[in-house]
C-alpha cells in the first residue's frame, strides 16, 4: 500500500495538532512528538508495505479461549493455531489480554502489562512470529482501578486534567448513548465528589484527549504495541474518543484528526502497520474513518452485514443485502473492509439502521430471542430505548437450536456455512471469530454465571474436549471447521478475492445472493452463487467470454452455451464458480 513521503506525513502531524490544540500548544506538543518518533525510530527502522491479499484472514479471539491444566493459555492458545490453522489463516486478533476490572478485558488497568493468569509477552510474540497479529488499542477509557484514575483519585497533579468531570446539572442530552446506563459516575476524590464521563460504564472512565499530554501518552502506547509486533492495531469504541459540550460528542472533527493523526505518525515510523477502526454506527456514519482514502483507517469494521445476512436467511430473500452491497465502494485502493459476521459483542442492529425498516430489525430482534438470544438495549435522547444490539452466537441466531430434530442438523450447518461463505467471497479482508470456526452454540449456562448477556458468545473451551470434538466426523465442531476451513483454503488460492479486487451483485432471483469477482488484473473471474433460502432456486446469467465454469467448492464443471448460464442451487448452496474461456 502506498504511503505518503515523510516529511508529508510530519506536514501533516503538525497540521493535525495546530487543529487539536491551537497554534502555540500545537507547535509545543509536536515538539515532543517528534522527540517520541526519534527515538522510536533509532531502535525500529521502518519496514516495508505488506499488502492485503486474497491470503489474508483474521481469526478473532480471547487469549484464553483455550485452556489446559497447568500451562498459560497464550501458550495452549498458540500451539492450537500453529497446529490448525498455520496456511488457514493469515492473521490472529487477540481480544485485550492485559490486566482488566470488567467487560471481559476491555477496562484496562494496565495497557502494558500481560495478564499473568494469561502468560506473557514472548507468548503474545510468539503468535505474531506465525501470525499477522493484530492488538486492541481500548483507548476510549482505562479502568477505574487503574494507576492513572488512582492517581487522579488521590489528587496528583500529573493527572488532574487526564479525565472529563461535569458538573451534574449540565445538560448532556444531545450525547449519543451506547449503553442503557448513567453517563456520569460519581467518585470520591481527595477533593470530595467528583462527576466523571463514563460512556460504556462505571468502571471504565473516559480519557480527556483535550489534555495534549494524553494523547503523547497513548501514541507511546501504540508504538509500544508495534514494538511487541502489531501489524494491526484496532482502535476500539474510537467514534466517542473527543467529547464537547453541546455536541452529540460522537464522531466529533477532533476524533477524524487524532485517527488521522496516529495515521500520520504510523507512516513515518512504522508504515507497515495498518489502522482499523472499530464503529458500531449505521453505515454511512462507519465508512467515514477512511478520511479521503490516504488519511485514516485503512480498514473499517463491516458492521451492517451481519445483521443483513439474518434477514436474508430469514427471509429467503436477499435483496436488501444485495442492494446495499451493490452500492458498496471504498475510497481508495489501499483501503478496504474489515468483513465479519460474530465477534466477542453481540450482533449490532443500528448499522441497519436506513437499510431495513424499524419492523424488520423487530423482527431480528424476535428471532434472537426465539432462538434463545437476548437483547441489549440504548438509550435515545429522548428518554426512550431501542435495539442496540443481539447477544446470541451467530450459529444460533439462523437456526433455532430447539428445532435441529425437525430441520436436521446437516441444514443448520448449510445454512451458516453459506452465510459464511458470503462473507469470504464479499470484497474485504475477513475477520473470523472463534466460535464460528468451531461452531459453537450459544452459552446461555453463562449468562446465569455473570449476568452479562454477551456472555453467551464468550465461553471458554478445555483444549481436550475441543480436540475430541474436532476429531469427531459427527460432531457440530468438525463438519462446521471442516467445511469453513475448505472455503478458507479455496478463498486464498485465487486472486479474484483480493480486497481490493472489483465486485458486481447480480440480481437474477432474489433468493441468490450472487457475486461476480474479479481480480485486480482482470485476469480472473469468479460467479460466487449463494443460496439464502430452504428451497432449490435457478439462476441464470449472461457472462460473455465464458464457455464453461468450474466450481471450486464441489469441483463439478458446468457448460455456458453462448456465455448464458443456467443451474439450480439447492437448498443454501453454495457454488463458488470459476469462467473458463
Amino acid at each position: 500500500m502506498s504511503r505518503p513521503s515523510p516529511s508529508l506525513a510530519l506536514e501533516r502531524i503538525r497540521d493535525h495538532l495546530a487543529f487539536l490544540y491551537g497554534p502555540d500548544v500545537g507547535t509545543q506538543t509536536c515538539d515532543r512528538l517528534c522527540h517520541i518518533l526519534h527515538r522510536f525510530s533509532q531502535h525500529h527502522p521502518p519496514r516495508g508495505d505488506h499488502r492485503l491479499t486474497e491470503a489474508d484472514a483474521i481469526l478473532i479471539t480471547y487469549g484464553d479461549q483455550v485452556q489446559e491444566p497447568e500451562r498459560p493459555p497464550l501458550q495452549t492458545l498458540a500451539s492450537l493455531l500453529e497446529k490448525y490453522l498455520q496456511g488457514v489463516v493469515s492473521g490472529v486478533h487477540l481480544l485485550p489480554f492485559f490486566p482488566y476490572s470488567s467487560d471481559d478485558g476491555f477496562s484496562v488497568i494496565d495497557y502494558r502489562r500481560v495478564d499473568p493468569r494469561l502468560g506473557d509477552w514472548q507468548d503474545v510474540m510468539r503468535i505474531g512470529r506465525t501470525f499477522r497479529l493484530m492488538l486492541d488499542a481500548v483507548i476510549n477509557h482505562v479502568s477505574a482501578q487503574s494507576h492513572w484514575f488512582q492517581a487522579f483519585l488521590k489528587g496528583d497533579p500529573a493527572f488532574a486534567d487526564y479525565f472529563i468531570t461535569v458538573s451534574p446539572g449540565t445538560d448532556l442530552s444531545m450525547v449519543t448513548r451506547p449503553r442503557a446506563l448513567p453517563l456520569l459516575t460519581t467518585v470520591q476524590t481527595h477533593a470530595g465528589p467528583r462527576h466523571v464521563w463514563t460512556t460504556f460504564s462505571a468502571d471504565q472512565i473516559d480519557l480527556n484527549y483535550a489534555n495534549p499530554q494524553v494523547l503523547l501518552d497513548i501514541i507511546e502506547l501504540l508504538l509500544f504495541y508495534v514494538d511487541k509486533g502489531a501489524e494491526i492495531i484496532r482502535l476500539d469504541a474510537i467514534a466517542y474518543l473527543w467529547k464537547e459540550i453541546g455536541t452529540s460528542c460522537i464522531h466529533l472533527p477532533q476524533t477524524h484528526r487524532v485517527v488521522q493523526l496516529f495515521r500520520a505518525v504510523l507512516d513515518v515510523v512504522a508504515p507497515h502497520v495498518l489502522l482499523i477502526t472499530e464503529t458500531n454506527v449505521p453505515h454511512s456514519e462507519n465508512i467515514s474513518y477512511f478520511g479521503d482514502g490516504t488519511n485514516e483507517a485503512q480498514m473499517v469494521y463491516q458492521f451492517s452485514l451481519a445483521p443483513l445476512l439474518l434477514n436474508a436467511f430469514h427471509t429467503g430473500d436477499a435483496g436488501h443485502l444485495s442492494e446495499w452491497a451493490a452500492g458498496l465502494s471504498t475510497p481508495s485502493p489501499t483501503t478496504t473492509f474489515f468483513n465479519f459476521t460474530a465477534s466477542h459483542d453481540g450482533i449490532g442492529v443500528r448499522p441497519a439502521e436506513g437499510i431495513l425498516s424499524a419492523a424488520e430489525i423487530q423482527q431480528l430482534v424476535h428471532k434472537a430471542q426465539a432462538h434463545g438470544g437476548f437483547v441489549s438495549f440504548k438509550t435515545n435522547p429522548d428518554g426512550t430505548q431501542s435495539p442496540y444490539e443481539l447477544n446470541i452466537s451467530y450459529f444460533d441466531a439462523l437456526s433455532d437450536p430447539a428445532r435441529v430434530a425437525q430441520e436436521g442438523l446437516n441444514v443448520q450447518i448449510s445454512r451458516f456455512i453459506a452465510s459464511q461463505a458470503i462473507m469470504l467471497a464479499l470484497a474485504g479482508v475477513p475477520g473470523i471469530y472463534f466460535h464460528s470456526l468451531f461452531g459453537s452454540r450459544s452459552w446461555r449456562e453463562g449468562v446465569a454465571q455473570t449476568g452479562r448477556y454477551r456472555t453467551i458468545n464468550r465461553e471458554k473451551l478445555q483444549l481436550d474436549s475441543l480436540e475430541a470434538a474436532l476429531a469427531d466426523p459427527t460432531s457440530l465442531r468438525h463438519q462446521v471447521f471442516k467445511r469453513y476451513v475448505g472455503l478458507l483454503r479455496k478463498r486464498a488460492a485465487h486472486l479474484a478475492f483480493h480486497p481490493n479486487g472489483p465486485q458486481q451483485v447480480l440480481r437474477d432471483n432474489p433468493a441468490v445472493f450472487a457475486l461476480l469477482r474479479t481480480s485486480p488484473d482482470g485476469r480472473e473471474r469468479l460467479l460466487c452463487l449463494h443460496n439464502v433460502s430452504d428451497a432449490p432456486q435457478p439462476f441464470q446469467a449472461s457472462l460473455p467470454g465464458c464457455a464453461a465454469l468450474r466450481d471450486l467448492v464441489s469441483g463439478t464443471r458446468l457448460p455456458a452455451t453462448g456465455g448464458q448460464v443456467t443451474l439450480t442451487l439447492f437448498p443454501y448452496q453454495v457454488a463458488w464458480l470459476q469462467l473458463c474461456a
